[in-house]
């Protein structure tokens, strides 16, 4: 398995973000984006996921935390397009039911090459702290459309938000593992059309 390793730069008039990441890493996440609820999520993420993350941003945060949050999704989406490279000898696929007391959330996830996201999640709080929960999508939006992946993810019950964000989060950081895992049967491309 070649080197899966990708740092991408994003520079706009809203935001400055760079990410690193290691698909065969070991867990660690250095994160230094000015949003803590979403630095906790994406510690989840590599932790779960088992890989390394290196996220820094700068974002336009005196308005709110919008374009920060969905920026380092398509950032982070770049990174995991370019580690993962031309698909061939993964898994493809990956799936991940994740409890924290009365939460459960599902994901599955299909690097498909066809960015869609399919998110049912009803919090029941509009903030957990300051971080908007509808900022949740934009993050998965943004990451689908720039890796090309397919995402289902969905949270099965629960009635505490931070739970149920952080059952998304470990759920999707779970499949992702599953999905980029390289699957020692699977000697090419894994589809039909042999390209992803």
């Amino acid at each position: 398995m070649p080197d899966r390793t990708a740092q991408i730069a994003r520079h706009t008039r809203e935001t400055e973000i760079s990410v690193t990441v290691n698909l065969d890493g070991t867990g660690t996440a250095r994160l230094d984006t000015g949003v803590p609820f979403l630095e906790h999520m994406l510690d989840q993420v590599a932790r779960h996921g088992v890989l390394d993350l290196d996220i820094a941003a700068r974002g336009d945060l005196h308005i709110d935390d919008h374009h920060t949050v969905e920026d380092i999704g398509i950032t982070f989406g770049q990174a995991v397009a370019q580690a993962v490279g031309d698909k061939k000898g993964v898994r493809r696929y990956g799936h991940a039911y994740v409890p924290l007391d009365e939460a459960l959330s599902r994901a599955v996830v299909d690097f498909s090459g066809r960015p869609l996201l399919v998110m049912e999640a009803a919090f029941p709080d509009a903030q957990i702290g300051r971080f908007a929960t509808g900022l949740i999508h934009e993050f998965f939006q943004g990451f689908c459309n720039h890796a090309l992946v397919t995402l289902h993810l969905d949270n099965l019950r629960g009635v505490n938000s931070h739970h149920i964000a952080e059952t998304m989060f470990k759920a999707f950081a779970r499949a992702l593992r599953m999905a980029v895992e390289p699957d020692p049967r699977m000697r090419d491309i894994p589809s039909t059309k042999g390209v992803l």
